[in-house]
């Protein structure tokens, strides 16, 4: 009803699970955050070994592995489930003694497994870049499937100055509260 030219599903865990019924249930494009992280994974890795991190739904959904052994069969990607890392995001502990444990926790097998780039994938897993660089080391390339989202989004859309685009709003909605929203 608001007539968007685009829709993007921000979330990894919607975009692994409903993504294809969301493109079937709107007559808008709608992208998703995990193709646009498969192919930054992609280009980033040098030796073939990629980890994932996300919310157990996410991970369970297989969606990044089918998406980067549909590219590279020769992939290793090891993924983890990280269940722990929103709600430490949310209480705002991004540079705690806790959250560089468990941090430390979550990547060691990944980082056992020699991977050299990671998959950060949920959303809130970029607010910890810093810890996550930390103790990944600087070997190892972040992904941030929404910054990758966002590039990609913004390389197709028409140019905002050409005379047949209609100007820009912004509508924000939020499923939770709007005051840690803002």
């Amino acid at each position: 009803r608001f007539d968007p030219a685009l829709i993007v599903i921000a979330c990894n865990t919607a975009s692994s699970v409903a993504l294809p019924a969301l493109t079937r249930a709107v007559d808008v494009p709608v992208v998703g955050v995990v193709d646009s992280g498969v192919r930054a994974a992609l280009a980033a890795t040098r030796n073939g070994r990629i980890g994932v991190i996300g919310t157990a739904a996410t991970v369970r959904s297989g969606g990044y592995e089918r998406g980067l052994r549909a590219a590279r069969a020769d992939l290793t990607i090891v993924a983890a489930p990280c269940p722990l890392l929103v709600p430490l995001v949310e209480e705002g502990w991004i540079d705690h003694p806790v959250t560089r444990h468990v941090v430390g926790e979550y990547l060691a097998p990944l980082l056992a497994a020699d991977i050299d780039t990671l998959i950060l994938g949920c959303t809130h897993y970029p607010l910890l870049k810093p810890v996550l660089t930390a103790v990944a080391g600087p070997g190892v390339s972040l992904i941030d499937t929404g910054e990758a989202t966002a590039r990609e989004v913004a390389a197709g859309l028409p140019d905002p100055a050409a005379p047949s685009v209609r100007p820009a709003t912004h509508r924000f909605f939020v499923s939770d509260d709007p005051a840690r929203f803002e």
